[in-house]
């Protein structure tokens, strides 16, 4: 996909360098290339490139943004990460339905996938700019999914979506 892939991946306050180079890395074998950043504590940084390993592009054409509401501008639908109960209420989706609802929402207008600090995940206020929340069930025993991972897995089910939306015939109109 191009630089204006209509799906972004937003990464907020990212701590290590590391997983944004390894979550450039995942979108970009996915063909995602969106990337925005919101405040990244070290951004950018010699271990971001290395684990890009080969994504350069991706990080090269990402956006730093200073805020959570510069990164979602124009965004007509957002999809929130988390792996933890909130005190949000909002629509919960498993990756395969939060793919199927922005590969179809970005027909027409662009969206975002938004993700979390490593720590703490993302916060209620920036939740409360969701339109709905996905959860990828792991281990209730130990739900700690690296940033990278949850990248990849959604990049991912996205990838699959596009691919079956590739591959379906067109729709006649009789």
């Amino acid at each position: 996909m191009s630089p204006v892939d209509p799906i972004r991946v937003v990464l907020v306050g990212t701590q290590h360098p590391g997983n944004i180079g390894s979550a450039a890395r995942a979108m970009k074998t996915m063909g995602l290339a969106n990337l925005v950043l919101v405040a990244p504590k070290r951004y950018p940084d010699p271990e971001a490139t290395a684990l890009a390993a080969g994504a350069d592009d991706i990080l090269e054409q990402a956006r730093v943004v200073s805020g959570i509401h510069e990164a979602l501008s124009g965004c007509t639908y957002v999809i929130g990460t988390s792996s933890r109960e909130r005190a949000v209420a909002l629509p919960e989706l498993s990756p395969r339905q939060a793919a199927e609802l922005l590969v179809a929402k970005s027909a027409h207008s662009p969206v975002a996938l938004l993700f979390g600090p490593e720590r703490t995940g993302l916060e209620n206020e920036e939740l409360q700019l969701c339109h709905a929340r996905v959860f990828i069930p792991c281990n209730p025993e130990y739900a700690s999914l690296n940033l990278a991972a949850a990248v990849q897995v959604l990049s991912y089910e996205i990838r699959l979506q596009r691919l079956a939306q590739a591959n379906s015939p067109p729709v006649s109109g009789s």
